[in-house]
């Protein structure tokens, strides 16, 4: 049963009741999906820009199977602006009717028929939508073991009716704006939250795209360059082995002059792909090193595993089966040139390169469509 302050009592709950009976049982669900496609931005600033908790409506819902009190009430309320007043007799309602009315403070009667008021208090606590509104409970007696198992059952306040009217305005209005802070602050760290995450995606995004080939995908020389310097520290610290392919395309210009930039493009992106798929280990890094050329850093490798991966690269992308006129074997195929070192005192990761691109030079001056492993 519901009560508006400026209708008559008995009247306006009978009406109310039909209302009630007829809403649906969770109106707010819709509200909740579409706050949740709102932006991460506009979520935090209408938390920031949100009327403070003393300008905000009062909504209070008085739950006693006592029409007098609840007359009575509603006549100490009634002059009171931006405040509300709903009303239901009966217990076995009393849920579904806060769910309903989203009140900012619950009067709770604690002796009624059917529920007595202490087993609704731990209702309201135990249920989602309600378990953080503040509970007044109203009692006829001032004991102390009563209002030891309020508070126990979750209550915030206790009040023997029929209290002073200025007394329960003012304990109203009291829990009503702490309610009402709460409500706000958890919505600004909710929006605050969704905002950090946004950001953080953003920036994971952006740290991709930072180390990213933007044409194959793969990672670009400045990764290659960063990973490399730490990959080899590291190896000179535990003089452990680092590996080094490199990976040329053959006749790129050829098949570029013969089949245009658009499909030299696309040839770059299946090659990438048939690197990167032949890779096993997570410390493997490919890279586009530029142009047609590409490479492959082997952390903690052996030359017979420098050989092995070479050739399996080497086999992936003649397996793809590209036409090139200009090639020996009618085919794209590619030469690989790789080298194993442990990093020495005083020397410089360029050598690994160095030596690496030796070896692809060779393997391409001997032929191409092979691998050559430098020592």
């Amino acid at each position: 049963m519901e009560h508006r302050n400026a209708d008559p009592l008995a009247e306006r709950a009978r009406r109310e009741q039909a209302n009630l009976e007829s809403r649906p049982e969770s109106p707010a669900a819709p509200l909740d999906a579409a706050t949740e496609e709102r932006s991460a931005a506009d979520l935090l600033a209408d938390a920031l820009n949100a009327p403070s908790a003393a300008d905000s409506a009062v909504m209070v819902l008085l739950v006693d199977d006592q029409t007098i009190v609840a007359e009575a009430v509603r006549r100490a309320l009634m002059d009171q602006p931006r405040l509300d007043f709903h009303y239901c007799a009966n217990a076995e309602d009393a849920l579904r009717v806060a769910q309903a009315t989203r009140p900012t403070v619950i009067l709770q009667d604690l002796v009624m028929p059917g529920v007595d008021g202490l087993t609704l208090v731990r209702q309201y606590r135990e249920n989602e939508a309600t378990r953080d509104i503040p509970i007044i409970v109203l009692s006829t007696k001032e004991e102390p073991r009563i209002k030891s198992a309020a508070f126990a059952a979750g209550a915030n306040d206790y009040l023997v009716k029929l209290p002073d009217t200025i007394e329960l305005i003012a304990r109203i209005r009291y829990h009503s704006r702490s309610y009402l802070n709460l409500l706000q602050r958890d919505e600004a760290y909710r929006a605050l939250r969704m905002s950090q995450q946004k950001l953080l995606e953003t920036n994971l995004e952006l740290q991709r795209l930072t180390n990213s080939d933007g044409l194959t995908g793969l990672s670009n020389r400045r990764c290659l360059d960063d990973y490399m310097n730490a990959e080899w520290k590291r190896a000179a610290r535990e003089q452990s082995q680092l590996g080094l392919l490199m990976i040329d395309v053959d006749n790129f210009k050829s098949y570029n002059d013969t089949y245009g930039h658009v499909a030299g493009d696309d040839v770059l992106k299946l090659v990438a792909r048939a690197i990167e798929s032949s890779l096993n280990r997570p410390a493997d890094l490919a890279a586009r090193f530029g142009g047609e050329e590409f490479a492959v850093v082997l952390p903690s490798t052996s030359t017979g595993g420098l050989r092995l991966l070479g050739e399996k690269i080497r086999m992936a992308v003649e397996a793809l089966a590209v036409p090139h006129t200009g090639s020996a074997s009618d085919r794209l195929t590619i030469s690989v040139g790789g080298v194993m070192q442990v990093p020495q005192p005083g020397e410089d990761m360029k050598q690994l390169i160095e030596a690496a691109d030796l070896a692809l030079y060779r393997a391409k001056r001997d032929g191409r469509n092979r691998v050559e492993i430098g020592s």
